[in-house]
């Protein structure tokens, strides 16, 4: 199958930047955009979930219950749209939106038995439960990599703090006595170390999209399972 048959097939209509471009390319930063944001989007998903979850089923021996249950549904699908829209315009990916509930019978209880029975907003709840602990890694995975990648590519430009306005002569690594009383001292000031730890940095901007990419693909992934339209 070809790209653009893919994409038409998919949804898919992202254009991967090329790996020295991506650190610094819109896509890049709109994917962990996504990243970031999706763990207070989890955090308040999962909370309503489970509590409605555990209210309702806790409530199932009598009449109060269903209501509750009924109203899980109504926020998966919530959830669910706002998620599809987020993936949309954060990750170029467009998940068909699913049809609407449609009562079968009239009145209160025909509206409540109508959301029970919608796989869309059930799927939406699942989608939020299982991916609240993904949300969690991707977020500090993609914090953590891109804040430490740029801070170390760019030690060259702020190295001179340290011997300026501290005690050290540089960047301090390592600080110990040993057990014969010998103190060591390990600071980052040759020209070789300094350019060492921005090519790790260098190293980290340029894994930070791919990594990022990996983990939103579990998104996708999940999106395409429980989010499209059905």
């Amino acid at each position: 199958m070809s790209t653009a048959a893919y994409r038409a097939t998919t949804g898919d209509h992202s254009i991967r930047p090329g790996f020295w471009r991506a650190p610094i390319s819109r896509a890049g930063f709109r994917e962990l955009g996504f990243a970031l944001s999706g763990l207070p989007v989890a955090i308040l998903g999962f909370s309503v979930v489970v509590t409605l979850f555990s209210t309702g089923l806790g409530l199932a021996v009598t009449m109060l219950g269903l209501p509750v249950l009924a109203l899980l549904t109504i926020a998966g699908r919530g959830f669910g749209a706002a998620e599809r829209f987020r993936i949309r315009t954060m990750l170029d990916l467009d998940l068909p939106d699913p049809r609407e509930v449609t009562a079968r019978r009239e009145g209160v209880w025909g509206a409540i038995t109508a959301r029970l029975a919608d796989p869309v907003g059930w799927k939406g709840a699942l989608y939020q439960f299982v991916m609240f602990p993904w949300a969690i890694l991707s977020f500090a995975l993609s914090t953590v990599f891109f804040t430490v990648g740029w801070a170390l590519l760019l030690f060259p430009a702020y190295q001179w703090v340290f011997g300026r306005y501290t005690d050290w002569d540089g960047y301090r690594v390592a600080n110990w006595t040993d057990s014969h009383g010998v103190h060591h001292v390990y600071d980052l000031t040759s020209p070789f170390q300094i350019a060492g730890v921005s090519l790790i940095g260098l190293l980290l901007v340029l894994l930070t999209p791919q990594l990022v990419h990996a983990l939103n693909g579990a998104n996708r992934l999940a999106a395409r399972a429980l989010l499209a339209g059905r």
